[in-house]
Protein backbone atom coordinates (compact mmCIF):
# COMPACT_ATOMS: atom_id res chain seq x y z
CA UNK A 1 0.00 0.00 0.00
CA UNK A 2 0.67 3.64 -0.61
CA UNK A 3 0.60 7.53 0.13
CA UNK A 4 0.29 9.65 -2.69
CA UNK A 5 1.10 13.43 -1.97
CA UNK A 6 -0.15 16.22 -4.61
CA UNK A 7 1.42 19.30 -4.55
CA UNK A 8 -0.46 21.44 -7.02
CA UNK A 9 1.10 24.49 -8.29
CA UNK A 10 -0.52 27.36 -11.07
CA UNK A 11 1.68 25.37 -13.38
CA UNK A 12 2.88 22.49 -12.01
CA UNK A 13 2.10 19.41 -10.14
CA UNK A 14 4.29 17.14 -7.93
CA UNK A 15 3.67 13.92 -7.02
CA UNK A 16 5.23 12.04 -4.31
CA UNK A 17 4.58 8.17 -3.60
CA UNK A 18 5.39 6.95 -0.39
CA UNK A 19 4.91 3.77 1.01
CA UNK A 20 2.66 3.32 3.92
CA UNK A 21 4.25 1.32 6.33
CA UNK A 22 8.00 3.11 6.22
CA UNK A 23 7.26 6.29 4.83
CA UNK A 24 10.34 5.14 2.02
CA UNK A 25 10.29 7.30 -1.15
CA UNK A 26 8.53 4.85 -4.14
CA UNK A 27 8.92 7.48 -6.37
CA UNK A 28 8.36 11.17 -7.31
CA UNK A 29 6.26 12.86 -10.51
CA UNK A 30 6.27 16.51 -12.18
CA UNK A 31 3.17 17.95 -14.30
CA UNK A 32 4.32 20.56 -15.98
CA UNK A 33 2.55 22.70 -18.53
CA UNK A 34 5.89 25.20 -19.33
CA UNK A 35 3.83 28.06 -20.51
CA UNK A 36 1.61 25.57 -23.05
CA UNK A 37 -2.45 24.96 -22.98
CA UNK A 38 -3.07 21.73 -24.14
CA UNK A 39 0.25 19.72 -24.00
CA UNK A 40 1.85 18.88 -20.89
CA UNK A 41 5.06 16.96 -19.54
CA UNK A 42 5.02 14.22 -16.95
CA UNK A 43 8.28 12.90 -15.71
CA UNK A 44 8.71 10.06 -13.25
CA UNK A 45 11.42 9.58 -11.10
CA UNK A 46 11.24 5.59 -9.52
CA UNK A 47 13.04 5.45 -6.48
CA UNK A 48 14.98 2.56 -8.68
CA UNK A 49 15.61 3.36 -12.35
CA UNK A 50 15.78 5.49 -15.18
CA UNK A 51 13.47 8.94 -15.06
CA UNK A 52 10.51 8.53 -17.65
CA UNK A 53 9.53 11.34 -19.52
CA UNK A 54 5.88 11.65 -21.64
CA UNK A 55 4.17 14.29 -22.99
CA UNK A 56 0.35 14.38 -22.32
CA UNK A 57 -2.36 16.21 -24.25
CA UNK A 58 -4.16 17.91 -21.56
CA UNK A 59 -7.63 19.64 -22.05
CA UNK A 60 -7.51 21.77 -18.83
CA UNK A 61 -5.96 21.53 -15.22
CA UNK A 62 -8.47 18.79 -14.00
CA UNK A 63 -8.04 16.80 -17.29
CA UNK A 64 -4.11 17.17 -16.75
CA UNK A 65 -4.01 15.81 -13.26
CA UNK A 66 -6.68 13.15 -13.85
CA UNK A 67 -4.20 11.96 -17.15
CA UNK A 68 -0.74 12.34 -15.15
CA UNK A 69 -2.70 10.07 -12.46
CA UNK A 70 -2.98 7.36 -15.23
CA UNK A 71 0.69 7.60 -16.29
CA UNK A 72 2.15 7.02 -13.05
CA UNK A 73 0.06 4.17 -12.43
CA UNK A 74 1.65 2.96 -15.72
CA UNK A 75 4.98 3.82 -15.14
CA UNK A 76 5.21 2.91 -11.37
CA UNK A 77 6.25 -0.78 -10.19
CA UNK A 78 3.59 -2.46 -8.89
CA UNK A 79 3.31 -3.70 -5.92
CA UNK A 80 3.78 -7.29 -4.33
CA UNK A 81 0.30 -8.29 -5.14
CA UNK A 82 0.74 -6.46 -8.81
CA UNK A 83 -1.81 -4.01 -7.67
CA UNK A 84 -1.00 -0.22 -7.25
CA UNK A 85 -2.68 0.36 -3.80
CA UNK A 86 -3.15 4.20 -2.60
CA UNK A 87 -4.38 3.86 1.14
CA UNK A 88 -4.91 7.60 1.27
CA UNK A 89 -4.05 10.64 -0.87
CA UNK A 90 -2.38 14.07 0.58
CA UNK A 91 -2.69 16.96 -1.10
CA UNK A 92 -0.81 20.91 0.25
CA UNK A 93 -2.99 23.57 0.51
CA UNK A 94 -2.63 27.16 0.74
CA UNK A 95 -5.02 28.52 3.51
CA UNK A 96 -7.33 27.55 6.00
CA UNK A 97 -7.71 30.43 7.34
CA UNK A 98 -8.40 30.45 11.45
CA UNK A 99 -10.88 27.45 11.08
CA UNK A 100 -8.93 24.87 10.17
CA UNK A 101 -5.91 24.46 12.31
CA UNK A 102 -4.81 20.34 11.62
CA UNK A 103 -5.20 17.77 8.92
CA UNK A 104 -7.97 17.01 7.79
CA UNK A 105 -10.31 14.63 5.52
CA UNK A 106 -11.55 16.18 2.40
CA UNK A 107 -15.19 16.61 1.93
CA UNK A 108 -17.98 18.10 0.26
CA UNK A 109 -18.47 20.64 3.16
CA UNK A 110 -14.13 21.05 3.56
CA UNK A 111 -13.92 22.22 -0.44
CA UNK A 112 -16.45 24.69 0.52
CA UNK A 113 -14.23 26.18 2.99
CA UNK A 114 -10.94 25.40 0.92
CA UNK A 115 -13.03 27.67 -1.92
CA UNK A 116 -13.61 30.57 0.59
CA UNK A 117 -9.93 31.65 0.64
CA UNK A 118 -9.45 31.71 -3.36
CA UNK A 119 -9.13 35.65 -3.14
CA UNK A 120 -6.30 35.08 -1.29
CA UNK A 121 -4.36 33.13 -2.64
CA UNK A 122 -5.50 33.28 -6.16
CA UNK A 123 -2.42 31.02 -7.62
CA UNK A 124 -2.72 28.24 -5.89
CA UNK A 125 -6.01 27.56 -3.89
CA UNK A 126 -7.91 26.89 -7.70
CA UNK A 127 -5.14 24.29 -8.61
CA UNK A 128 -5.39 23.07 -5.63
CA UNK A 129 -9.39 22.07 -5.75
CA UNK A 130 -8.27 21.00 -9.42
CA UNK A 131 -6.31 18.20 -8.35
CA UNK A 132 -8.62 17.46 -5.35
CA UNK A 133 -11.47 16.74 -7.81
CA UNK A 134 -9.03 14.76 -10.12
CA UNK A 135 -8.48 12.64 -7.47
CA UNK A 136 -11.92 12.18 -6.92
CA UNK A 137 -12.38 11.14 -10.53
CA UNK A 138 -9.12 8.86 -10.91
CA UNK A 139 -9.22 7.45 -7.53
CA UNK A 140 -12.57 7.79 -6.30
CA UNK A 141 -12.91 5.29 -3.22
CA UNK A 142 -9.47 6.41 -1.76
CA UNK A 143 -9.95 8.70 0.86
CA UNK A 144 -7.93 12.63 0.72
CA UNK A 145 -6.72 14.08 3.52
CA UNK A 146 -5.74 17.99 3.21
CA UNK A 147 -2.74 19.71 5.10
CA UNK A 148 -2.51 23.46 5.93
CA UNK A 149 0.36 25.77 4.87
CA UNK A 150 -1.41 28.25 7.17
CA UNK A 151 -0.94 25.61 10.51
CA UNK A 152 2.33 25.90 11.15
CA UNK A 153 1.50 29.63 12.05
CA UNK A 154 -1.53 28.65 14.04
CA UNK A 155 0.11 29.74 17.60
CA UNK A 156 1.52 33.07 16.39
CA UNK A 157 0.25 35.76 19.05
CA UNK A 158 -1.80 38.63 18.09
CA UNK A 159 1.00 41.45 18.52
CA UNK A 160 2.20 39.58 15.23
CA UNK A 161 -1.01 38.66 13.70
CA UNK A 162 -2.79 41.73 13.91
CA UNK A 163 -2.43 44.53 11.46
CA UNK A 164 -2.75 48.08 12.55
CA UNK A 165 -6.01 49.11 11.10
CA UNK A 166 -9.52 49.36 12.79
CA UNK A 167 -9.69 46.44 15.12
CA UNK A 168 -13.08 45.78 13.66
CA UNK A 169 -11.41 44.36 10.50
CA UNK A 170 -10.09 41.47 12.05
CA UNK A 171 -13.48 40.75 14.08
CA UNK A 172 -15.92 41.52 11.34
CA UNK A 173 -13.54 40.22 7.80
CA UNK A 174 -11.45 38.37 9.74
CA UNK A 175 -7.92 40.55 8.31
CA UNK A 176 -4.80 39.26 10.14
CA UNK A 177 -1.48 38.08 9.23
CA UNK A 178 -1.25 33.92 8.28
CA UNK A 179 1.69 32.85 7.07
CA UNK A 180 2.53 31.11 4.30
CA UNK A 181 5.45 27.80 3.24
CA UNK A 182 4.46 26.21 6.77
CA UNK A 183 4.64 22.78 5.73
CA UNK A 184 8.28 23.61 4.43
CA UNK A 185 8.95 25.14 7.25
CA UNK A 186 7.88 22.77 9.94
CA UNK A 187 9.90 20.22 8.28
CA UNK A 188 12.81 22.46 7.95
CA UNK A 189 12.38 23.49 11.73
CA UNK A 190 12.51 19.69 12.33
CA UNK A 191 15.65 18.82 10.65
CA UNK A 192 18.11 22.12 11.60
CA UNK A 193 17.15 20.25 14.69
CA UNK A 194 18.87 17.24 14.05
CA UNK A 195 21.31 18.65 11.79
CA UNK A 196 22.71 20.73 15.07
CA UNK A 197 21.69 17.47 17.48
CA UNK A 198 19.63 19.95 19.26
CA UNK A 199 17.79 17.77 22.21
CA UNK A 200 14.44 19.12 21.09
CA UNK A 201 14.41 22.42 19.09
CA UNK A 202 17.06 25.18 18.32
CA UNK A 203 16.29 27.93 20.67
CA UNK A 204 16.36 30.68 17.94
CA UNK A 205 15.92 30.13 14.11
CA UNK A 206 15.42 31.74 11.31
CA UNK A 207 14.18 30.01 8.03
CA UNK A 208 14.07 31.41 4.45
CA UNK A 209 12.30 29.39 2.32
CA UNK A 210 13.02 30.96 -1.26
CA UNK A 211 11.90 29.94 -4.75
CA UNK A 212 9.43 31.43 -6.89
CA UNK A 213 7.67 31.97 -3.80
CA UNK A 214 9.17 33.27 -1.00
CA UNK A 215 8.80 33.10 2.87
CA UNK A 216 10.65 33.47 6.28
CA UNK A 217 10.02 32.44 9.86
CA UNK A 218 11.01 33.36 12.97
CA UNK A 219 10.92 29.84 15.22
CA UNK A 220 11.39 30.13 18.72
CA UNK A 221 12.03 26.65 21.10
CA UNK A 222 10.13 24.68 17.73
CA UNK A 223 7.29 27.00 17.49
CA UNK A 224 6.41 29.62 14.75
CA UNK A 225 6.72 33.27 16.16
CA UNK A 226 5.65 34.82 12.48
CA UNK A 227 6.21 34.91 8.80
CA UNK A 228 6.81 37.40 6.56
CA UNK A 229 4.06 36.31 4.17
CA UNK A 230 0.60 38.13 5.66
CA UNK A 231 -2.95 37.73 5.15
CA UNK A 232 -1.99 36.74 1.56
CA UNK A 233 0.79 35.53 -0.03
CA UNK A 234 1.74 38.39 -1.59
CA UNK A 235 3.45 40.12 1.75
CA UNK A 236 7.29 39.81 2.85
CA UNK A 237 9.55 39.19 0.09
CA UNK A 238 9.73 40.55 -3.80
CA UNK A 239 9.41 37.00 -5.28
CA UNK A 240 9.49 35.73 -8.99
CA UNK A 241 6.52 37.73 -10.24
CA UNK A 242 4.98 38.82 -6.88
CA UNK A 243 5.66 42.52 -5.20
CA UNK A 244 6.06 41.51 -1.82
CA UNK A 245 5.87 44.50 0.63
CA UNK A 246 4.49 47.72 -0.62
CA UNK A 247 3.75 51.65 0.51
CA UNK A 248 -0.08 51.01 0.61
CA UNK A 249 -0.23 54.66 -0.30
CA UNK A 250 1.39 54.13 -3.60
CA UNK A 251 -1.37 51.94 -4.68
CA UNK A 252 -3.68 54.18 -3.77
CA UNK A 253 -1.34 56.39 -5.72
CA UNK A 254 -2.03 54.11 -9.12
CA UNK A 255 -5.54 53.94 -8.76
CA UNK A 256 -5.95 57.67 -8.56
CA UNK A 257 -3.78 59.14 -9.79
CA UNK A 258 -3.07 56.49 -13.10
CA UNK A 259 -6.38 55.60 -13.42
CA UNK A 260 -5.29 51.30 -12.78
CA UNK A 261 -8.68 49.61 -11.92
CA UNK A 262 -8.32 46.86 -8.92
CA UNK A 263 -8.16 44.00 -11.75
CA UNK A 264 -5.30 45.34 -13.74
CA UNK A 265 -3.71 46.28 -10.25
CA UNK A 266 -4.40 42.38 -9.28
CA UNK A 267 -2.49 41.02 -12.28
CA UNK A 268 0.79 43.29 -11.79
CA UNK A 269 1.25 42.61 -8.50
CA UNK A 270 1.01 38.88 -8.80
CA UNK A 271 2.08 37.90 -12.19
CA UNK A 272 4.00 40.94 -13.64
CA UNK A 273 6.42 42.40 -10.71
CA UNK A 274 8.91 40.73 -8.52
CA UNK A 275 12.19 39.84 -10.41
CA UNK A 276 9.96 39.85 -13.78
CA UNK A 277 9.07 43.19 -13.38
CA UNK A 278 12.36 44.75 -12.10
CA UNK A 279 14.47 42.67 -14.66
CA UNK A 280 12.17 42.80 -17.36
CA UNK A 281 13.73 39.15 -18.37
CA UNK A 282 12.44 36.80 -16.10
CA UNK A 283 10.58 35.72 -13.27
CA UNK A 284 13.21 32.62 -12.91
CA UNK A 285 16.59 33.46 -10.43
CA UNK A 286 18.76 31.42 -12.83
CA UNK A 287 18.13 33.18 -15.41
CA UNK A 288 18.20 36.76 -13.84
CA UNK A 289 21.38 35.65 -12.28
CA UNK A 290 22.85 34.97 -15.76
CA UNK A 291 22.32 38.15 -17.46
CA UNK A 292 23.63 40.14 -14.45
CA UNK A 293 26.46 38.31 -15.34
CA UNK A 294 26.45 38.95 -18.32
CA UNK A 295 26.38 42.79 -17.28
CA UNK A 296 22.51 43.49 -17.66
CA UNK A 297 22.24 46.12 -15.66
CA UNK A 298 18.37 46.13 -14.95
CA UNK A 299 18.99 42.25 -13.79
CA UNK A 300 21.91 43.56 -11.13
CA UNK A 301 19.25 45.63 -9.68
CA UNK A 302 16.30 43.04 -9.56
CA UNK A 303 19.36 40.71 -7.94
CA UNK A 304 20.63 43.33 -5.38
CA UNK A 305 16.97 44.48 -4.32
CA UNK A 306 15.91 40.91 -3.88
CA UNK A 307 18.92 39.68 -1.53
CA UNK A 308 18.53 43.31 -0.01
CA UNK A 309 15.30 42.78 1.08
CA UNK A 310 15.74 39.33 2.33
CA UNK A 311 18.43 40.58 4.40
CA UNK A 312 16.29 43.39 5.99
CA UNK A 313 13.44 41.34 7.19
CA UNK A 314 16.19 38.10 8.34
CA UNK A 315 17.27 40.74 10.48
CA UNK A 316 14.04 41.96 12.04
CA UNK A 317 12.50 38.38 12.12
CA UNK A 318 16.02 37.78 14.78
CA UNK A 319 15.22 40.61 16.59
CA UNK A 320 11.79 39.55 16.86
CA UNK A 321 13.08 36.12 18.87
CA UNK A 322 16.10 37.81 20.70
CA UNK A 323 18.81 36.77 18.52
CA UNK A 324 19.77 33.84 16.21
CA UNK A 325 21.12 30.54 17.00
CA UNK A 326 20.35 29.29 13.35
CA UNK A 327 19.49 30.93 10.12
CA UNK A 328 18.14 28.10 7.67
CA UNK A 329 18.27 28.76 3.46
CA UNK A 330 15.71 26.29 1.61
CA UNK A 331 13.63 26.55 -1.66
CA UNK A 332 14.73 25.98 -5.17
CA UNK A 333 16.99 29.60 -4.94
CA UNK A 334 17.74 29.19 -1.17
CA UNK A 335 19.86 25.65 -2.00
CA UNK A 336 21.27 26.66 -5.02
CA UNK A 337 22.22 30.09 -5.21
CA UNK A 338 25.62 30.21 -4.05
CA UNK A 339 25.58 33.90 -4.82
CA UNK A 340 22.49 35.08 -3.24
CA UNK A 341 23.23 32.75 0.59
CA UNK A 342 26.68 35.54 0.63
CA UNK A 343 24.84 38.50 -0.30
CA UNK A 344 22.29 37.95 2.69
CA UNK A 345 24.49 36.76 4.98
CA UNK A 346 26.56 40.51 4.38
CA UNK A 347 25.63 43.40 6.96
CA UNK A 348 24.17 39.99 9.66
CA UNK A 349 27.86 39.65 11.05
CA UNK A 350 26.48 41.72 13.90
CA UNK A 351 23.65 38.67 14.25
CA UNK A 352 26.30 36.36 14.81
CA UNK A 353 25.92 35.01 10.91
CA UNK A 354 29.84 34.55 9.37
CA UNK A 355 29.92 32.75 6.57
CA UNK A 356 32.53 30.24 4.68
CA UNK A 357 32.66 31.18 1.54
CA UNK A 358 34.59 27.38 0.47
CA UNK A 359 31.36 25.92 2.11
CA UNK A 360 29.70 28.20 1.00
CA UNK A 361 30.65 27.64 -2.98
CA UNK A 362 31.14 23.96 -2.69
CA UNK A 363 27.53 23.11 -0.85
CA UNK A 364 24.98 20.37 -1.01
CA UNK A 365 22.00 20.40 1.31
CA UNK A 366 21.98 19.27 4.28
CA UNK A 367 25.06 21.35 4.90
CA UNK A 368 26.17 23.64 7.91
CA UNK A 369 28.34 26.16 5.99
CA UNK A 370 28.94 28.92 8.72
CA UNK A 371 32.42 29.98 9.39
CA UNK A 372 33.82 27.30 12.13
CA UNK A 373 33.98 30.37 14.97
CA UNK A 374 30.81 31.69 13.54
CA UNK A 375 27.70 32.43 16.45
CA UNK A 376 25.13 31.23 14.64
CA UNK A 377 25.23 28.40 12.72
CA UNK A 378 24.41 29.13 9.03
CA UNK A 379 22.19 25.74 7.60
CA UNK A 380 21.17 24.78 3.86
CA UNK A 381 18.53 22.32 3.94
CA UNK A 382 16.51 20.50 1.13
CA UNK A 383 13.15 20.98 1.92
CA UNK A 384 10.58 17.57 2.28
CA UNK A 385 7.48 19.26 2.01
CA UNK A 386 6.33 15.77 0.48
CA UNK A 387 7.74 13.81 3.28
CA UNK A 388 5.74 16.01 5.80
CA UNK A 389 2.26 15.48 3.84
CA UNK A 390 3.22 11.53 3.87
CA UNK A 391 3.42 11.31 7.44
CA UNK A 392 0.53 13.14 8.24
CA UNK A 393 -2.24 11.88 6.37
CA UNK A 394 -0.61 8.16 7.04
CA UNK A 395 -1.58 9.56 10.89
CA UNK A 396 -4.49 10.35 9.60
CA UNK A 397 -5.74 7.29 8.30
CA UNK A 398 -4.28 5.42 11.09
CA UNK A 399 -5.90 7.63 13.49
CA UNK A 400 -9.55 6.98 11.55
CA UNK A 401 -8.36 2.89 11.31
CA UNK A 402 -8.20 3.17 15.14
CA UNK A 403 -11.06 5.12 15.77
Amino acid sequence: MNILVINAGSSSVKFGLFDFDTLEPVARGLLDWAGQSHRATITLSPQEGEPVERQLDVPDYRGGVIEALKALRELTPASADGEFDIRVVGHRLIHGGEDIRHPVRIDARMKEMIARFTHLAPLHIPAGLEAIAATEAALPDVPQVGLFDTTFFANIPPAAYLYPVPYEWYEDWGIRRFGFHGTSHAYCTDRAAEMLDCDRHVPRLVICHLGQGGSATAVKQGVAVTNTMGFTPLEGFMMGTRSGTLDPGLLLYVQRERGLTVDQLDEILHKKSGLLGLSGISSDFRQVEAAAADGNRRARLALDVYAYRVRAMVGALAVSIGGLDALAFTGGIGENSVWLRAEVCKGLECLGVNLDETLNSDCKPDTDIAASDSPARILVIHTREDLMIARQARQLALDEQNG
